[in-house]
Protein backbone atom coordinates (compact mmCIF):
# COMPACT_ATOMS: atom_id res chain seq x y z
CA UNK A 1 0.00 0.00 0.00
CA UNK A 2 2.39 2.61 1.31
CA UNK A 3 4.56 1.53 -1.96
CA UNK A 4 1.75 2.26 -4.35
CA UNK A 5 1.29 5.80 -2.82
CA UNK A 6 5.16 6.83 -3.06
CA UNK A 7 4.74 5.38 -6.59
CA UNK A 8 2.06 7.85 -7.33
CA UNK A 9 3.26 10.76 -5.14
CA UNK A 10 6.53 10.73 -7.57
CA UNK A 11 3.86 10.24 -10.12
CA UNK A 12 2.44 13.16 -9.75
CA UNK A 13 5.54 15.33 -8.54
CA UNK A 14 7.32 14.28 -12.53
CA UNK A 15 3.45 15.09 -14.35
CA UNK A 16 3.78 18.52 -12.43
CA UNK A 17 7.27 19.00 -13.25
CA UNK A 18 6.66 18.24 -16.90
CA UNK A 19 3.52 20.68 -16.85
CA UNK A 20 5.58 23.51 -15.55
CA UNK A 21 8.48 22.60 -17.68
CA UNK A 22 5.86 22.61 -20.69
CA UNK A 23 4.14 25.91 -19.64
CA UNK A 24 7.58 27.59 -19.04
CA UNK A 25 8.97 26.18 -22.51
CA UNK A 26 5.80 27.73 -24.08
CA UNK A 27 6.42 30.76 -22.40
CA UNK A 28 9.80 31.37 -23.34
CA UNK A 29 8.84 30.38 -27.08
CA UNK A 30 6.01 33.14 -26.79
CA UNK A 31 8.58 35.35 -25.41
CA UNK A 32 11.45 34.96 -27.80
CA UNK A 33 9.09 35.51 -30.82
CA UNK A 34 6.93 38.43 -29.95
CA UNK A 35 8.29 41.96 -30.48
CA UNK A 36 9.86 43.44 -27.56
CA UNK A 37 7.48 46.53 -27.95
CA UNK A 38 4.45 46.16 -30.20
CA UNK A 39 3.85 49.50 -30.35
CA UNK A 40 6.88 49.81 -31.99
CA UNK A 41 8.89 53.15 -31.08
CA UNK A 42 12.47 54.59 -33.03
CA UNK A 43 15.43 52.38 -32.57
CA UNK A 44 17.70 52.73 -30.13
CA UNK A 45 21.56 53.07 -29.73
CA UNK A 46 23.28 50.67 -27.33
CA UNK A 47 27.33 50.36 -26.63
CA UNK A 48 28.22 47.10 -25.66
CA UNK A 49 31.41 47.71 -24.40
CA UNK A 50 35.30 45.49 -25.09
CA UNK A 51 35.04 42.73 -22.19
CA UNK A 52 31.33 42.95 -21.36
CA UNK A 53 29.85 39.95 -20.25
CA UNK A 54 26.23 38.90 -20.71
CA UNK A 55 25.00 40.04 -17.23
CA UNK A 56 26.69 43.88 -18.13
CA UNK A 57 25.17 43.56 -21.80
CA UNK A 58 21.64 42.70 -20.24
CA UNK A 59 22.06 45.77 -17.48
CA UNK A 60 23.23 48.13 -20.74
CA UNK A 61 20.32 47.13 -23.03
CA UNK A 62 17.35 46.09 -19.65
CA UNK A 63 18.54 50.34 -19.15
CA UNK A 64 17.66 51.02 -22.48
CA UNK A 65 14.11 49.23 -22.36
CA UNK A 66 15.02 46.56 -24.84
CA UNK A 67 15.11 43.90 -22.03
CA UNK A 68 12.27 43.48 -19.80
CA UNK A 69 12.53 40.34 -18.45
CA UNK A 70 15.72 39.51 -17.53
CA UNK A 71 15.17 36.13 -16.03
CA UNK A 72 13.59 35.20 -19.76
CA UNK A 73 16.40 36.71 -21.23
CA UNK A 74 18.96 35.09 -19.77
CA UNK A 75 16.97 31.68 -19.89
CA UNK A 76 16.60 32.25 -23.98
CA UNK A 77 20.44 33.24 -24.38
CA UNK A 78 20.99 29.93 -22.96
CA UNK A 79 18.67 28.01 -24.66
CA UNK A 80 20.52 29.38 -27.99
CA UNK A 81 23.88 28.78 -26.42
CA UNK A 82 24.81 32.32 -26.13
CA UNK A 83 25.66 33.82 -23.32
CA UNK A 84 29.88 33.90 -24.27
CA UNK A 85 29.05 35.05 -27.50
CA UNK A 86 27.93 38.50 -27.40
CA UNK A 87 30.10 40.60 -29.34
CA UNK A 88 31.35 44.17 -28.00
CA UNK A 89 30.21 47.17 -29.69
CA UNK A 90 27.46 49.85 -30.80
CA UNK A 91 24.39 49.11 -32.41
CA UNK A 92 21.20 50.68 -33.62
CA UNK A 93 18.35 48.39 -32.31
CA UNK A 94 14.71 48.84 -33.25
CA UNK A 95 12.56 47.72 -29.93
CA UNK A 96 10.12 45.63 -32.75
CA UNK A 97 12.93 43.14 -32.94
CA UNK A 98 11.77 39.94 -30.94
CA UNK A 99 14.27 38.87 -27.80
CA UNK A 100 15.67 36.03 -30.06
CA UNK A 101 16.69 38.63 -32.94
CA UNK A 102 17.97 40.78 -30.11
CA UNK A 103 20.21 38.06 -29.27
CA UNK A 104 20.68 36.71 -32.48
CA UNK A 105 22.45 40.51 -33.61
CA UNK A 106 24.45 40.52 -30.86
CA UNK A 107 25.89 37.22 -31.40
CA UNK A 108 26.32 38.17 -34.88
CA UNK A 109 28.34 41.31 -34.16
CA UNK A 110 25.86 43.35 -36.46
CA UNK A 111 27.71 46.58 -34.72
CA UNK A 112 26.90 50.16 -36.64
CA UNK A 113 29.54 51.20 -38.73
CA UNK A 114 30.27 54.46 -39.33
CA UNK A 115 31.72 56.33 -42.55
CA UNK A 116 35.27 58.18 -42.74
CA UNK A 117 36.37 59.39 -45.64
CA UNK A 118 40.15 60.43 -45.46
CA UNK A 119 40.98 62.90 -48.19
CA UNK A 120 43.98 62.70 -50.41
CA UNK A 121 47.00 64.82 -49.29
CA UNK A 122 45.87 65.10 -45.74
CA UNK A 123 48.60 64.93 -42.67
CA UNK A 124 49.11 62.14 -40.23
CA UNK A 125 47.56 65.00 -37.62
CA UNK A 126 44.82 66.22 -39.93
CA UNK A 127 43.54 62.79 -40.16
CA UNK A 128 43.95 61.85 -36.20
CA UNK A 129 42.00 65.22 -36.03
CA UNK A 130 39.15 64.27 -38.31
CA UNK A 131 38.90 60.45 -36.78
CA UNK A 132 38.84 62.18 -33.64
CA UNK A 133 35.74 64.86 -34.46
CA UNK A 134 33.75 61.46 -35.45
CA UNK A 135 34.47 59.86 -32.21
CA UNK A 136 36.47 57.05 -33.92
CA UNK A 137 39.99 57.27 -31.65
CA UNK A 138 41.38 59.33 -29.47
CA UNK A 139 43.87 61.71 -31.29
CA UNK A 140 46.88 60.83 -28.75
CA UNK A 141 46.67 57.56 -28.83
CA UNK A 142 46.57 57.53 -32.66
CA UNK A 143 49.53 59.58 -32.96
CA UNK A 144 51.38 57.77 -30.65
CA UNK A 145 50.68 54.94 -32.44
CA UNK A 146 51.57 56.07 -35.39
CA UNK A 147 55.19 56.47 -34.41
CA UNK A 148 55.31 53.32 -32.41
CA UNK A 149 58.89 51.94 -34.30
CA UNK A 150 57.21 47.75 -33.39
CA UNK A 151 53.80 48.68 -34.58
CA UNK A 152 55.44 50.08 -38.02
CA UNK A 153 57.75 47.36 -38.31
CA UNK A 154 55.12 44.85 -37.89
CA UNK A 155 53.49 46.54 -40.94
CA UNK A 156 56.78 46.53 -42.80
CA UNK A 157 56.99 50.27 -42.27
CA UNK A 158 60.90 51.19 -42.69
CA UNK A 159 59.96 54.62 -41.70
CA UNK A 160 59.65 57.05 -38.37
CA UNK A 161 56.18 57.39 -38.71
CA UNK A 162 53.09 56.33 -40.43
CA UNK A 163 52.94 58.97 -42.77
CA UNK A 164 52.34 58.29 -46.11
CA UNK A 165 51.31 55.18 -45.65
CA UNK A 166 47.39 55.75 -44.73
CA UNK A 167 45.80 55.60 -47.87
CA UNK A 168 42.83 58.22 -48.16
CA UNK A 169 39.79 56.23 -49.48
CA UNK A 170 36.10 55.97 -47.66
CA UNK A 171 36.39 53.51 -44.81
CA UNK A 172 33.52 52.16 -42.54
CA UNK A 173 34.75 51.27 -39.03
CA UNK A 174 33.30 50.62 -35.38
CA UNK A 175 33.68 52.74 -32.74
CA UNK A 176 34.29 49.75 -31.44
CA UNK A 177 37.56 49.42 -32.79
CA UNK A 178 40.90 50.08 -31.70
CA UNK A 179 43.76 52.74 -32.83
CA UNK A 180 45.42 49.65 -34.03
CA UNK A 181 43.16 48.48 -36.09
CA UNK A 182 41.51 51.40 -37.73
CA UNK A 183 45.61 52.54 -38.64
CA UNK A 184 46.26 49.41 -39.84
CA UNK A 185 43.00 48.83 -41.64
CA UNK A 186 44.25 51.95 -43.69
CA UNK A 187 47.56 50.45 -43.92
CA UNK A 188 46.33 47.43 -45.61
CA UNK A 189 44.48 49.35 -48.24
CA UNK A 190 48.19 51.41 -48.97
CA UNK A 191 49.40 48.22 -50.00
CA UNK A 192 46.55 46.72 -51.54
CA UNK A 193 46.64 50.14 -54.07
CA UNK A 194 50.55 49.88 -53.92
CA UNK A 195 51.43 46.97 -55.61
CA UNK A 196 54.75 45.35 -55.66
CA UNK A 197 54.73 46.18 -59.49
CA UNK A 198 54.25 49.88 -59.06
CA UNK A 199 57.23 49.91 -56.66
CA UNK A 200 59.15 48.16 -59.08
CA UNK A 201 58.65 50.91 -61.93
CA UNK A 202 59.87 53.41 -59.03
CA UNK A 203 62.69 51.13 -58.27
CA UNK A 204 63.86 51.52 -62.24
CA UNK A 205 63.87 55.11 -61.68
CA UNK A 206 66.19 54.96 -58.89
CA UNK A 207 63.51 55.47 -55.94
CA UNK A 208 62.78 52.60 -53.11
CA UNK A 209 59.40 52.35 -51.76
CA UNK A 210 60.01 55.36 -49.22
CA UNK A 211 61.12 57.57 -51.45
CA UNK A 212 58.40 56.73 -54.07
CA UNK A 213 56.18 57.70 -51.13
CA UNK A 214 58.04 60.71 -50.30
CA UNK A 215 57.56 61.61 -53.55
CA UNK A 216 54.37 61.28 -54.20
CA UNK A 217 53.39 62.90 -51.51
CA UNK A 218 55.05 66.17 -52.92
CA UNK A 219 53.11 65.78 -55.80
CA UNK A 220 50.03 65.42 -54.24
CA UNK A 221 50.47 68.63 -52.03
CA UNK A 222 51.48 70.65 -55.00
CA UNK A 223 48.83 70.29 -57.54
CA UNK A 224 45.59 71.12 -56.78
CA UNK A 225 44.72 69.78 -60.01
CA UNK A 226 45.01 66.21 -60.52
CA UNK A 227 45.54 66.55 -64.28
CA UNK A 228 48.97 68.27 -63.97
CA UNK A 229 50.32 65.44 -61.69
CA UNK A 230 52.55 64.46 -64.20
CA UNK A 231 53.93 67.86 -64.91
CA UNK A 232 55.13 68.69 -61.33
CA UNK A 233 56.28 64.93 -61.02
CA UNK A 234 58.20 66.24 -64.29
CA UNK A 235 59.64 68.94 -63.11
CA UNK A 236 60.67 67.57 -59.33
CA UNK A 237 62.55 64.72 -61.65
CA UNK A 238 64.43 67.10 -63.94
CA UNK A 239 65.47 68.82 -60.70
CA UNK A 240 66.52 65.67 -59.02
CA UNK A 241 69.00 64.67 -62.29
CA UNK A 242 69.95 68.26 -62.23
CA UNK A 243 70.89 68.41 -58.82
CA UNK A 244 69.15 71.45 -58.09
CA UNK A 245 66.80 71.90 -54.81
CA UNK A 246 63.39 70.86 -55.17
CA UNK A 247 61.88 74.22 -53.45
CA UNK A 248 58.66 72.52 -52.75
CA UNK A 249 56.56 75.45 -50.71
CA UNK A 250 54.28 72.25 -48.37
CA UNK A 251 57.69 71.64 -47.69
CA UNK A 252 58.69 74.34 -45.87
CA UNK A 253 55.96 74.11 -43.19
CA UNK A 254 55.51 70.82 -42.80
CA UNK A 255 56.95 70.27 -38.91
CA UNK A 256 56.12 73.58 -38.27
CA UNK A 257 53.55 73.59 -35.04
CA UNK A 258 50.74 76.38 -35.20
CA UNK A 259 51.31 76.87 -38.68
CA UNK A 260 48.07 79.27 -39.91
CA UNK A 261 47.78 77.65 -43.61
CA UNK A 262 50.08 80.74 -45.13
CA UNK A 263 53.24 80.41 -46.41
CA UNK A 264 55.66 83.30 -46.23
CA UNK A 265 58.99 83.88 -47.50
CA UNK A 266 60.62 83.79 -44.21
CA UNK A 267 59.14 80.14 -44.62
CA UNK A 268 61.87 79.34 -46.83
CA UNK A 269 64.91 80.15 -44.90
CA UNK A 270 63.55 78.46 -41.95
CA UNK A 271 65.80 75.30 -40.96
CA UNK A 272 64.32 71.86 -41.26
CA UNK A 273 65.42 68.51 -43.00
CA UNK A 274 62.27 69.10 -45.03
CA UNK A 275 62.38 72.11 -46.29
CA UNK A 276 63.58 71.39 -49.65
CA UNK A 277 64.70 75.51 -50.63
CA UNK A 278 67.89 74.52 -48.36
CA UNK A 279 68.09 70.52 -48.58
CA UNK A 280 68.82 69.27 -52.20
CA UNK A 281 66.97 65.83 -52.89
CA UNK A 282 63.30 64.41 -51.01
CA UNK A 283 62.68 64.96 -47.74
CA UNK A 284 63.51 62.38 -44.88
CA UNK A 285 59.80 61.24 -45.42
CA UNK A 286 56.49 62.19 -46.63
CA UNK A 287 55.15 65.32 -45.82
CA UNK A 288 51.16 63.93 -46.17
CA UNK A 289 48.93 60.67 -47.38
CA UNK A 290 48.97 61.09 -51.13
CA UNK A 291 46.34 59.29 -53.80
CA UNK A 292 46.67 56.86 -56.34
CA UNK A 293 47.08 59.42 -59.34
CA UNK A 294 50.04 61.00 -57.46
CA UNK A 295 52.21 57.49 -57.03
CA UNK A 296 51.23 57.27 -60.73
CA UNK A 297 52.24 60.80 -61.66
CA UNK A 298 55.69 59.66 -60.08
CA UNK A 299 56.20 56.85 -61.77
CA UNK A 300 54.73 58.11 -65.24
CA UNK A 301 55.97 61.65 -65.53
CA UNK A 302 55.21 63.98 -68.02
CA UNK A 303 58.16 64.37 -71.10
CA UNK A 304 58.71 67.64 -70.43
CA UNK A 305 61.99 69.67 -69.49
CA UNK A 306 60.09 72.25 -67.54
CA UNK A 307 62.20 73.04 -64.29
CA UNK A 308 59.87 75.17 -62.58
CA UNK A 309 56.28 76.28 -62.31
CA UNK A 310 53.94 78.81 -60.12
CA UNK A 311 50.41 78.49 -58.66
CA UNK A 312 47.95 80.89 -60.85
CA UNK A 313 45.95 80.97 -58.31
CA UNK A 314 43.04 79.08 -59.52
CA UNK A 315 44.41 75.46 -59.21
CA UNK A 316 46.68 75.12 -62.07
CA UNK A 317 49.82 76.06 -62.46
CA UNK A 318 52.80 78.32 -65.34
CA UNK A 319 55.19 75.29 -66.50
CA UNK A 320 58.48 76.94 -67.72
CA UNK A 321 62.18 75.65 -68.78
CA UNK A 322 64.10 78.51 -67.94
CA UNK A 323 64.77 80.78 -64.53
CA UNK A 324 64.14 83.89 -66.65
CA UNK A 325 60.91 82.50 -68.07
CA UNK A 326 59.77 81.41 -64.37
CA UNK A 327 60.69 85.32 -63.18
CA UNK A 328 58.13 86.47 -66.30
CA UNK A 329 55.07 84.40 -65.33
CA UNK A 330 55.96 85.02 -61.75
CA UNK A 331 55.53 88.74 -62.41
CA UNK A 332 52.47 88.32 -64.11
CA UNK A 333 50.63 85.68 -61.84
CA UNK A 334 51.32 88.63 -58.95
CA UNK A 335 49.42 91.06 -60.90
CA UNK A 336 46.33 88.51 -60.97
CA UNK A 337 46.66 87.19 -57.17
CA UNK A 338 46.95 87.98 -54.05
CA UNK A 339 48.21 84.92 -52.38
CA UNK A 340 52.28 85.14 -53.95
CA UNK A 341 53.91 84.66 -50.43
CA UNK A 342 54.87 87.92 -48.69
CA UNK A 343 57.52 88.85 -46.21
Amino acid sequence: MMKKKFTVIISGIVLLVIAIASIFSLVLFCYARLPIDRLGGPAVVVDIPNGAGFLQASNILADTGLVRNRPLFFALARVKDATKKIRAGEYELSPQLSPSELIDKLVRGETMKHRATIIEDWSLRQIAAYLKERRLVDEEAFLKLAYDKEFLKAQGIEADSAEGYLFPDTYFFERSMTPKMIMKSMIDRFEKKIPQEMIDKAEARGLDRHELVTFASLVGKEAANSAEKPLIAAVFHNRMKKKMPLQSDPTTVYDLTGFDGKILRSHYKRESPYNTYLIRGLPPGPISNPGLDSFKAVINPEEADYLYFVARGDGTHVFTDTLDEHNKAVAAVRKLSKDIPKD
